[in-house]
Formats: C-alpha cells, sequence, structure tokens
C-alpha cells in the first residue's frame, strides 16, 4: 500500500495530500530509511517513525487498512513503540 495512502487511512493526517506533503518533505522514515515519494510501497511489519507536531511517533504496521475508517478501526492496525524504553 502506498505510504500516503496509509498515513490518511490509519488517522495520522486528514488528507492524503496532506500525507503526500509530509512524505515528500522528507521527515518520514520506513525502516529507518528516509522515505520521500508518496508513492512508496509499506507492508506488514514495516515500522515508520512520524513528525507530527511537535513529537515523533515510531509505529509497526500489523494490518492493512482497506478503508479509512473510525479511529478504533485504524488503531487496531497498527501499534506504537515507545522510544523511551
Amino acid at each position: 500500500m502506498r505510504i500516503d495512502r496509509l498515513l490518511c487511512h490509519l488517522r495520522f493526517l486528514r488528507t492524503r495530500s496532506a500525507a503526500t506533503k509530509l512524505v515528500e518533505s522528507g521527515h518520514v522514515r520506513r525502516n529507518g530509511e528516509r522515505v520521500t515519494r508518496g508513492s512508496h510501497d509499506v507492508r506488514v511489519g514495516d515500522v515508520l517513525t512520524l513528525p507530527l507536531g511537535n513529537s515523533v511517533k515510531l509505529v509497526e504496521i500489523l494490518a492493512l487498512p482497506e478503508r479509512r475508517g473510525a479511529p478504533r478501526e485504524a488503531e487496531a492496525c497498527y501499534r506504537e513503540l515507545d522510544p523511551k524504553g
């Protein structure tokens, strides 16, 4: 699944175009590597580093959602990893 679409479906950003802008800014990482294209593929098991607001979220993808659903559906598709240990 495209990373921009995934970020929108998982409700990290409101629109796909906002997700594309975030990815193209060069601050998103997949498995530690910088991602600069919204069309970059993401798979189950990948770890994403996302700068959101004044914080950074580290999430592991558990499932790929088929649509942008309710927040509970989205939260079931990823697991937040605590970078502090």
